[in-house]
């Protein structure tokens, strides 16, 4: 692969954007090198400035379930924009995707749209504490919300890719509000409840964490957090920004039959659109401003480009349940191939999954967990991740970072990736 336009464009980045990203992970630290600058996407195919192809594992992080320029999206988002790209005024299109979230969803009634994961599960944690009146709240170590200050504490992602353990800026008296607990670590969430009586608004969780690689609930883990925010008047936060409406078409509510007391979502429900979204039952979602005190608001909130690429979306998701079962097969093929090749080469590795995402970790333990994904060779994830990468494979640039499988992918594009994944652990036990 030739990277000469790339290395000309981050040199340039540089100058003039903190890092040469726009956001953290993107910048290779994790695994060195420089960052790849694409051209454009179609399917499961990125293009980069270079004019080299990849098979994406990406999917912009989750929300191109369908591939890249899902051609039903791009005539919508063509159609509307010449309507306007934004109001600033109510729409027809919120109403609509707001009713085809709540029929899609479990125990939902209302939706307010935002921006982006990072607004959503701020807002939900803001609705949280100003319903139930306590300010404390518990998140999970690896579990990342977003870069707002509240969630900055042991969070995966981007933090933990580079090694940022306290983040400058967020203050003691912020941080000493947030308790963390191991993830899938039931008794160490009860302790914290008690030794906090009637002080903690809420739990927030990844049902199936992906920011530290993926990372399934044990069972029991998610029944227990429901029952034991029941005992005690707390709220359940579902961060199904990633799990929403890609693990099934109601999301990890529906996968794992749990209620949630509220739920966030992200790109997806805006087709790859900078959007996010809020959710919970009536009850609860009108203590919002202008029904109720607490204050939220965003000029772009609604955007109806970004309304009419999610409305597409996810209408067509509703409609084909059968997309689910096929992105099932399709990674339970890839992962089945990827054992086979690692297995061959006698290198010890653990691949978790679930639905349509998966990780690769280079150890012989369970991952589980925060701990256990950061104890995994992650040095040789670096080597592997650039092997796949000359051969035509785009990762995610961390270990720490779940992978995502399109309904785009062939089975030529699965193949295709299992032998470069055989041709490339080879060469990195030989190098």
């Amino acid at each position: 692969m030739m990277y000469s336009r790339s290395n000309v464009l981050f040199e340039r980045a540089q100058q003039l954007i903190p890092g040469g990203v726009n956001s953290p992970v993107r910048a290779f630290k994790s695994v060195g090198g420089t960052p790849v600058f694409m051209r454009s996407a179609q399917g499961a195919h990125l293009f980069d400035v270079d004019g080299n192809r990849y098979i994406d594992y990406i999917n912009s992080w989750g929300p191109m379930i369908l591939g890249h320029a899902y051609e039903p999206v791009v005539k919508a988002i063509q159609e509307y924009a010449t309507y306007s790209t934004s109001f600033g005024a109510p729409t027809e299109l919120e109403i609509k995707i707001a009713e085809l979230i709540v029929s899609m969803v479990p125990n939902i009634d209302m939706v307010r749209m935002v921006n982006s994961g990072t607004e959503a599960c701020m807002s939900a944690l803001r609705l949280a504490r100003g319903y139930t009146g306590r300010n404390r709240f518990i998140k999970f170590e690896g579990n990342y919300h977003g870069h707002a200050d509240a969630f900055l504490v042991s969070a995966g992602s981007g933090v933990a890719t580079l090694e940022i353990q306290s983040v400058p800026g967020v203050t003691k008296t912020v941080a000493e509000d947030t308790l963390t607990a191991p993830y899938n670590n039931l008794p160490a969430v009860e302790q914290l409840v008690a030794a906090h009586p009637e002080q903690i608004a809420a739990i927030i969780v990844e049902p199936v964490a992906g920011n530290m690689g993926c990372i399934p609930p044990q069972p029991g883990f998610l029944e227990g957090l429901r029952q034991l925010c029941d005992d005690n008047g707390i709220l359940l936060i579902f961060d199904e920004v990633m799990t929403g409406f890609r693990l099934a078409r109601g999301g990890a509510q529906e996968l794992f039959g749990i209620r949630a007391d509220l739920v966030t979502f992200g790109k997806i429900i805006g087709g790859g659109m900078p959007v996010g979204a809020f959710a919970g039952p009536k009850e609860i979602m009108e203590h919002i401003a202008p029904a109720g005190k607490i204050y939220q608001a965003g000029t772009l909130s609604g955007n109806p480009i970004a309304m009419i690429a999610g409305y597409t979306l996810l209408k067509t998701l509703q409609e084909n349940p059968v997309i689910y079962q096929q992105l099932e097969e399709k990674k339970n093929y890839l992962v089945n191939g990827l054992r086979e090749a690692l297995g061959a080469a006698g290198v010890i590795h653990q691949i978790n999954h679930l639905g349509s995402m998966m990780s690769v970790h280079f150890t012989e333990y369970p991952i589980i967990d925060f701990t256990a994904a950061s104890g995994a060779n992650n040095e040789l994830f670096k080597r592997f991740f650039h092997a796949m990468l000359e051969r035509g494979v785009y990762l995610p640039p961390s270990a720490f970072e779940s992978w995502f499988i399109s309904h785009a992918l062939t089975r030529a594009d699965l193949d295709f990736t299992i032998a470069a994944a055989k041709a490339a652990i080879k060469a990195v036990k030989n190098s």
